[in-house]
């Protein structure tokens, strides 16, 4: 697979292109309703409200509320879809995606937007790094975090034919698409080979894919192969696609918008650990919060652009074996 060319003209943000699929999933799915906590022009669920009112709920600025309502439409066999940012949804209404969705193992979709660094101006505050994290640790919740609109529209489709918990993990900025040969084919547990190479492997998810093929380029102008593996279903993760990696390439690059602490760095080393070990060099915040900013500034700032995962690559290649 050569290098690809990417379309960065184009951009369309995650949140843009789930709101987008839940107006087209709302014909196909009478079952499926929409929530929100008083965000929908910023989650995007708005275009929804207005398609099928009478199936669009505002809780308020009341996340809490918004899960465990969820919860009871899920018990009266609709297909709930709950969204905020996901700072509130993951860490306000955590008690509650926690006891109420995991434990009783219901069918709700938390799509949750503004995630990461890349929410920018609004603040460290806002700007969860832990999402990935607290929701992966949750029993029987799947974990998705699409890197562009197609990807979203594949994974926002599989989520609702899903049956069980599903955290989405959405962004605020737009973010170009990337090269495919034909249409995404999204499955959860899967993972989509972007670039094939010997040398290294990057492993990235949500915004970090782009960054992974940028320096999959830097890497092939000093004749280093690097192969790079889109890991949009972090959990469950696609072992035998990272055991193939490990194997082909013996080594690895995890690149994340999210704290390298318990995020895809993590369910990576997991994965591979056991049956073939090789050096994991991971990318993302390093155990800190992130500031206001742009997102641009913020991603150059904590060292997640292509140079930064270009110089993580030559670093694991320099500790194989």
């Amino acid at each position: 697979m050569g290098a690809p060319v990417i379309n960065t003209k184009d951009k369309i943000a995650t949140r843009t292109a789930y709101g987008e699929t839940l107006v087209e999933l709302g014909a196909e799915f009478p079952d499926l309703v929409v929530l929100d906590a008083d965000l929908s022009c910023s989650t995007m669920t708005n275009g929804f409200a207005k398609a099928y009112p009478e199936r669009f709920f505002n809780l308020g600025i009341a996340e809490q509320n918004l899960v465990d309502t969820a919860c009871g439409f899920a018990l009266a066999g609709k297909v709930p879809f709950a969204s905020s940012f996901a700072m509130f949804a993951t860490g306000k209404a955590w008690e509650m995606v926690r006891n109420s969705v995991g434990h009783m193992n219901l069918n709700v979709k938390i799509a949750a937007t503004h995630a990461g660094l890349t929410l920018g101006e609004d603040g460290a505050t806002h700007q969860i790094l832990e999402d990935i994290a607290i929701t992966r640790v949750i029993p029987c919740m799947t974990v998705l975090v699409p890197a562009d609109a197609p990807e979203t529209k594949a994974m926002i489709r599989a989520a609702a034919e899903h049956v069980g918990p599903v955290y989405v993990r959405l962004g605020r900025p737009a973010v170009p698409m990337l090269p495919r040969e034909g249409e995404v084919d999204f499955r959860i547990g899967r993972g989509e080979w972007l670039r094939r190479g010997t040398d290294v492997t990057i492993v990235a998810c949500g915004v970090m894919v782009y960054q992974a093929l940028l320096a999959a380029d830097e890497l092939a102008a000093d004749g280093i192969s690097a192969a790079v593996l889109n890991m949009g279903s972090v959990k469950p993760i696609d072992r035998e696609a990272l055991l193939e990696a490990a194997r082909t390439t013996g080594a690895l690059v995890t690149a994340e918008e999210h704290n390298v602490i318990g995020g895809l760095g993590g369910a990576v080393c997991e994965a591979i650990a056991d049956e073939c070990p090789v050096p994991v060099v991971r990318v993302g915040t390093q155990d800190t919060y992130g500031e206001s900013g742009t997102a641009d500034a913020l991603l150059q700032k904590y060292g997640l652009l292509g140079s930064d995962l270009a110089r993580a690559a030559r670093t694991a290649l320099s500790k194989k074996h």
